[in-house]
């Protein structure tokens, strides 16, 4: 039997219906203690902007925070959007957390925005940006190795630190450019699934070795929905379901209310929001079970990055809970 895949965490610091974003706060830190608790591998926090349910836009800040709450477990982006960002800033940002909480951050990094046009403009973005996300991945990794590629310009804190990078995608160019660099490589399959078994094919054809990594390695995301009946766990995904519509097809200063969230479901593009969450595991935990071992060998993956989508945080950390328990007595 294939060795069970590595479970971590990808938190959107979900920010639920009637919750204010500190309670949503407090909820990621009780999350992360959880999985800690449970053995997860690591927990990972996504830059976004301007959605009101996802409250993790500060991604280096809430990491600290959590760190600071927590022990062992690893921590880290998944993803900084680079383009948005200066390099050597982000190499200062995770250097800093690397010597606080030594061997415990990772630093996930993805190309596109995280969010809307407006914000992005907000963001000072130039819409050429990600044009240069190769070489200001380079740039970056100069900066944590202290190789840097801008003479006499060094991340202090950061030189030395090494912290551990990670391409993100969803898409054949994250893949082609985590297997030039030889680096781990994160697909966004819990919500942009329709590339994924090709660019983790063309990622493993194409790796070459480097310093950090010496063979391929594949993190696949896939949203769980454990709980203690089918029933509840049928509940919860509706709820999702709900969720994703309103994020995805609300606008800047009208935010769609239950109403046109139905109305928006039994659209055509209703279907959009199923195929975003075609890689779903929903169930009890012992069907939550069967389905990641299934995704697991059927993507090839070296890690699954679990991304828990119960409404509340209660509902998370059941289904975190629920998902180690099957997955230690299987």
């Amino acid at each position: 039997m294939t060795p069970p895949a590595p479970l971590s965490v990808l938190d959107l610091a979900s920010v639920g219906e009637g919750e204010s974003i500190r309670e949503a706060l407090e909820g990621s830190v009780r999350l992360a203690q959880r999985a800690e608790e449970l053995g997860y591998r690591r927990v990972w926090y996504a830059e976004h902007h301007n959605i009101e349910s996802i409250s993790s836009s500060a991604t280096a800040v809430l990491i600290a925070h959590v760190a600071a709450h927590t022990e062992r477990i690893r921590l880290g982006a998944g993803g900084v959007m680079l383009p948005n960002h200066p390099p050597l800033v982000i190499a200062e940002q995770f250097g800093t957390l690397a010597e606080l909480h030594p061997g415990r951050i990772d630093l996930g990094l993805g190309r596109a925005p995280g969010t809307d046009g407006n914000t992005m403009r907000a963001l000072r973005r130039d819409p050429a940006a990600a044009d240069t996300f190769p070489q200001d991945v380079v740039e970056l990794q100069g900066y944590l190795s202290g190789d840097t590629a801008i003479p006499d310009v060094h991340a202090i804190p950061g030189r030395g630190t090494l912290v551990p990078l990670y391409i993100l995608g969803s898409s054949l160019f994250g893949a082609q450019l985590a297997a030039a660099l030889g680096l781990p490589y994160g697909f966004a399959s819990h919500f942009a699934p329709a590339a994924l078994h090709d660019a983790v094919a063309i990622y493993r054809e194409r790796f070459r070795p480097s310093a950090q990594l010496e063979r391929p390695y594949v993190i696949a995301g896939v949203n769980v929905v454990a709980a203690d009946t089918e029933e509840e766990a049928r509940r919860q995904l509706e709820l999702r379901r709900r969720v994703v519509a309103r994020a995805i097809f609300s606008r800047p200063g009208h935010r769609l209310d239950a109403r046109e969230v139905e109305a928006v479901l039994r659209m055509p593009q209703g279907r959009h929001v199923d195929e975003m969450l075609t890689y779903t595991a929903v169930g009890t935990a012992d069907a939550v079970r069967r389905y990641l071992d299934a995704f697991r060998d059927d993507v090839g993956a070296d890690e699954l990055m679990t991304v828990h989508q119960a409404e509340g945080v209660e509902g998370r950390l059941r289904s975190l809970e629920l998902v180690a328990g099957a997955l230690a007595h299987r």
